[in-house]
């Protein structure tokens, strides 16, 4: 048994055993990385570049196309660096970081992504006060809320989780450090200090959920009242992309963290993490703009002839 002042680095849950099958995993993982990148900086840059895409909808899709980087680029290039050299190691000092920033990032896009509702269900359902509700310095603030109510649950999770003894060996059944995997490798009784925060955050990402269903709930019947069937297009092609989004992030990070243990496996555990950790960045870009008629058309300027006007 060893405690966690004794631990210098954490053995990470390798994807395969052989050459082969190692090189696999990093060739795909190194191709959705880097379509990723390409999206993500895409999405950044198109929007930034266009000033009739300086609106809050598309201010906030930056925010998510950065958190997207952050996301990926705190995982995978670990992952494909152990895969390269035949390795599982991370230090100890590398672990509380992936953690951190991981359990940041995570936090703020889930808090964005609730902002996003609101945001759509402002310009929804009461058009004539989105001025007023969304102008520029009410986005700003609200989107470095997002930010520092991240930045705060990951650091309280992280100090709070490191702080356990150790006592469960140094082997992390996960391709990368989380909260859930850590305290497993903690004390029986150790792991009740973490509990309060878990509860105080089941409640908000609960709230959060609510606050997103309700707001779609209130969306879904003003679309549904517009006499204009091009009203109504235009209204579900801003609206779809959003809950796609929110849909794949919150069933598999709720079916990861909820599933009963009868079912649990490091094979299933794996796959789960790769469903919210990996593929989201990667599909993102790709969901927003299929849908977005002014996005790809800002885009086509961009990259003439990869996006053709419907």
């Amino acid at each position: 048994m060893s405690n966690s002042s004794s631990i210098t680095e954490f053995l990470l849950l390798s994807f395969a055993d052989t050459q082969q099958l190692q090189l696999l995993h990093f060739c795909l993982f190194l191709a959705t990385y880097l379509a990723a990148l390409l999206g993500n900086s895409l999405i950044i840059t198109t929007i930034a570049w266009h000033h009739h895409l300086h609106t809050p909808m598309y201010f906030f899709l930056l925010n998510l196309a950065l958190l997207d980087l952050g996301t990926i680029s705190t995982t995978v290039p670990k992952s494909l660096g152990n895969s390269l050299w035949h390795s599982r190691t991370i230090s100890y000092t590398g672990c509380v970081l992936q953690l951190f920033f991981f359990a940041f990032i995570i936090s703020a896009e889930y808090f964005l992504l609730t902002i996003m509702a609101y945001d759509r269900y402002v310009a929804i359902c009461r058009p004539l006060h989105y001025g007023t509700l969304l102008g520029s310095r009410a986005c700003a603030h609200m989107a470095a809320a997002t930010w520092a109510c991240g930045f705060l649950s990951a650091l309280l999770h992280t100090a709070n989780t490191f702080s356990l003894p150790l006592c469960q060996g140094n082997a992390v059944h996960q391709f990368f450090c989380e909260i859930p995997q850590i305290l497993k490798l903690s004390c029986s009784t150790a792991y009740l200090r973490e509990v309060w925060l878990i509860v105080v955050s089941v409640c908000l990402v609960f709230g959060c959920f609510v606050f997103i269903v309700v707001s779609y709930v209130q969306i879904f019947r003003a679309v549904l009242r517009m006499p204009s069937q091009q009203g109504r297009h235009k209204a579900f092609a801003t609206c779809l992309p959003h809950m796609v989004v929110v849909s794949l992030f919150v069933s598999t990070v709720t079916f990861s963290h909820l599933k009963p243990h009868s079912i649990s496996s490091p094979t299933l555990d794996l796959v789960l993490a790769v469903l919210y950790s990996v593929v989201p960045p990667a599909v993102n870009p790709l969901i927003y703009s299929l849908r977005n008629q002014e996005l790809k058309a800002a885009l086509s300027k961009l990259l003439p002839g990869c996006f053709q006007k419907q």
